[in-house]
C-alpha cells in the first residue's frame, strides 16, 4: 500500500520555531518532499544542525482535529523520518482522527 499524507512540521530552536510542510510515507515511515516555509535551508543547512536546535514534532490534521509526533532528523543527510515505535503508535492514532465524525461548527470555540 502506497499511502502518503501531508503534514506539517515544526523545528523547535530555544528562541523560535521553523516550520515546513512534506509527506510522511505510512509504509516506512520516511518524510520526503520537505517544503520550509521562510528559511533558506540550502544557505542555513537544516535546523537540527544549528546550536539552539531542542527537537522536531509532526502535525497531522484532519479538519479541526490534529495528531501531534516525534520526529527523527538525521542532520548529516537532512533527512526526516518517524521510528518505528512512533509509527505503529501514529498509525493507531491516525485512524481514530480519520474515522471520527467531524466537530459540529458551535463545539470549536
Amino acid at each position: 500500500m502506497d499511502l502518503k499524507l501531508p503534514i506539517s512540521i515544526i523545528d523547535e530552536m530555544s528562541e523560535h520555531e521553523v516550520h515546513s510542510h512534506g509527506e510522511l510515507d505510512l509504509a516506512s515511515g520516511e518524510i520526503r518532499n520537505v517544503r520550509f516555509e521562510n528559511y533558506d535551508v540550502a544557505a542555513e543547512g537544516v535546523p537540527a544542525t544549528h546550536e539552539d536546535y531542542e527537537f522536531t514534532l509532526g502535525v497531522l490534521r484532519n479538519g479541526e482535529r490534529e495528531v501531534e509526533f516525534r520526529i527523527e532528523v538525521d542532520a548529516v543527510g537532512g533527512r526526516y523520518s518517524v521510528t518505528p515505535s512512533e509509527l505503529l503508535e501514529l498509525k493507531g492514532r491516525a485512524a481514530k482522527l480519520f474515522t471520527q465524525p467531524p466537530v459540529p461548527p458551535s463545539k470549536l470555540h
